[in-house]
């Protein structure tokens, strides 16, 4: 893996990451603008993947670039997980110390019958619970449970605490959606910085 930019302290309204990793079975580049207007140019080669993408940055209000390519012949397992690397490697350059965020993100998004709790903390310890999602199940051929394997990726290489919970659901579809917009509106709460915070907001000083 490679960092080609990061956020420099001085200049916290651009934290900036771009983040490349290129395996024998993928090649990913992730670029994400934590402090963007939510556009997004995605192409994974797994259709549905990408919109969920697009509508985590559109409601995190992220610029969002992901180019991928992947054995997906074989599934898409690899290129799912390779872009949750590469997005929570990104994510962990971008936020830099952390100092000023307001640390704690959460979001309760209801989609028509679906209704999902997204919680997360920047704690610098990776812990990832999913409760009540899909899996097993395929809409427009992408398996349900990769957005599991992709969110807990994505919490190991930022170094997030994310509790997702489906309170309720039934279109699967639906349940994947109120995950992914609840988790760029929780992520969005996280990362914005606040005027009040004086330095990190930890009572240990670091996190």
């Amino acid at each position: 893996m490679r960092l080609e930019s990061s956020p420099q302290p001085s200049d916290l309204t651009h934290r900036t990451a771009t983040m490349e990793r290129e395996t024998r079975e993928t090649k990913v580049m992730v670029r994400l603008d934590l402090d963007g207007s939510g556009q997004a140019s995605v192409g994974t080669g797994l259709g549905f993947f990408d919109h969920m993408l697009e509508l985590f940055a559109g409601h995190g209000l992220f610029d969002l670039t992901v180019q991928a390519t992947g054995d997906l012949h074989t599934g898409g397992h690899h290129t799912v997980e390779d872009v949750g690397i590469c997005l929570g490697s990104a994510l962990a350059e971008a936020v830099g110390d952390k100092r000023g965020v307001n640390r704690y993100g959460g979001m309760l998004t209801p989609m028509d019958e679906s209704l999902v709790l997204v919680a997360l903390d920047l704690s610098g310890r990776p812990y990832f619970a999913y409760d009540g999602g899909p899996s097993g199940e395929s809409v427009a051929g992408f398996d349900s449970g990769l957005v599991a394997e992709f969110l807990r990726a994505v919490v190991n290489h930022a170094r997030l605490t994310m509790h997702v919970r489906v309170l309720s659901g039934g279109d699967v579809h639906h349940t994947i959606e109120a995950v992914f917009k609840g988790f760029g509106k929780a992520l969005r709460q996280a990362v914005s910085l606040d005027p009040r915070v004086a330095g990190v907001p930890s009572t240990k000083g670091v996190l």
